[in-house]
């Protein structure tokens, strides 16, 4: 056996709401998108429908009776109600959690963020820094970008982002006559800035330089770090090119030394073998274009 609801309009509820809030017919139709008069007939019908005043009008503007105290306060938690509960029916944006390491959040992957939100703005893009190896399930982890070849697994698949292309960085503003490349006798003169990868050794030994125990200088635990020394005019830093192509490219950083170090630490980009959301194989795909 069914129950006929003894409802009033709808717009006339929302028009009563709105103006009740406001106490102004004005500031209801800018809210609602519609005229002053067509809230004020609303209202009127509304008040109609029940046999009811519900405002004073006054010459300041409006003011609630009693009686419409009590039911816009009802009216507003029932409206609140059916917003809340047709949010859930919606779909949201679809979520994809990147994990990479610090220094390629920070040095490529954040300064192409809105990039990525303006083709893309349905997918809600979360991105974790850290080192460490995280796992896909367990930490709700979508998409990967590490350091170093991984070894082969029957649960992700592996791709390779950006070779490890190393060259030495440094700011313009570090030479007073102006830019230059350098020897290698002339690099020994300025302040080299290390991290825990440790490339300067074995950029010297390709330039024919120093063993490890005659260098000196900065050491910092992160390559963002070094980069960021390097962009504050603090020394010369070791670093993938992609890292720091938009900084070369923009003049803020140069390579005092034209000669690049082929490293074995790649970028790549790991990814569940199955669970593929299709926002997450977007995001794939979009970070594969830019290689």
């Amino acid at each position: 056996m069914s129950t006929k609801l003894n409802l009033p309009s709808m717009n006339g509820l929302r028009a009563f709401e709105s103006a009740g809030r406001h106490l102004t017919f004005r500031a209801a139709a800018e809210e609602l998108g519609v005229t002053q008069g067509a809230v004020a007939q609303q209202v009127r019908g509304l008040e109609s429908d029940l046999g009811i005043r519900l405002f004073l009008r006054e010459s300041r503007g409006l003011a609630l009776t009693a009686q419409g105290r009590d039911y816009h306060a009802a009216v507003s938690r029932s409206l609140a109600q059916i917003s809340s509960a047709t949010e859930r029916l919606l779909p949201s944006p679809s979520k994809v959690t990147i994990s990479a390491t610090p220094t390629f959040a920070s040095k490529w992957l954040i300064p192409r963020l809105a990039e990525f939100t303006e083709q893309h703005s349905d997918i809600d893009l979360r991105v974790t820094a850290t080192e460490k190896v995280l796992s896909f399930h367990t930490d709700g982890i979508d998409l990967a970008i590490r350091q170093g070849e991984p070894p082969p697994s029957a649960y992700h698949t592996t791709h390779l982002l950006f070779p490890q292309e190393i060259v030495a960085v440094c700011s313009p503003a570090l030479f007073t006559d102006g830019p230059k490349r350098l020897t290698l006798g002339e690099l020994a003169n300025f302040p080299l800035l290390h991290d825990t990868h440790d490339l300067w050794p074995s950029f010297l030994e390709m330039l024919g330089g120093p063993t490890t125990s005659q260098i000196r200088g900065l050491r910092l635990s992160q390559t963002t770090l070094c980069i960021d020394a390097a962009l504050a005019g603090q020394g010369v830093a070791l670093a993938s090119r992609f890292l720091v192509e938009r900084d070369l490219n923009d003049g803020r950083l140069m390579q005092p030394v034209l000669e690049t170090l082929k490293g074995e630490q790649n970028f790549y980009l790991l990814a569940p073998r199955h669970d593929h959301s299709v926002a997450a194989k977007t995001v794939s795909n979009w970070l594969k274009k830019h290689v």
